[in-house]
């Protein structure tokens, strides 16, 4: 049981640390009027933050609103 919820709570790091580092490649794109790669990030990042909603259960959301906060 400790060892599912470890890799739960690190499938969702992972999740998290690929959802910022989308963002902050879209961030450099957008300053640099990179429309293409701009929509193409965007993309990405809209798919990474529908598997992470998908890999969460209702404990892990309610973890993760109070990291958030």
């Amino acid at each position: 049981m400790i060892s599912q919820d470890y890799d739960s709570i690190y499938a969702v790091d992972e999740m998290l640390r690929k959802i910022r580092i989308k963002e902050s490649q879209l961030k450099i794109a957008q300053e640099s009027n990179m429309l293409y790669t701009s929509e193409a990030l965007n993309h990405q990042i809209l798919e990474l933050r529908r598997q992470l909603s998908e890999t969460q259960d209702p404990e892990m959301q309610a973890l993760m609103s109070l990291l958030e906060e």
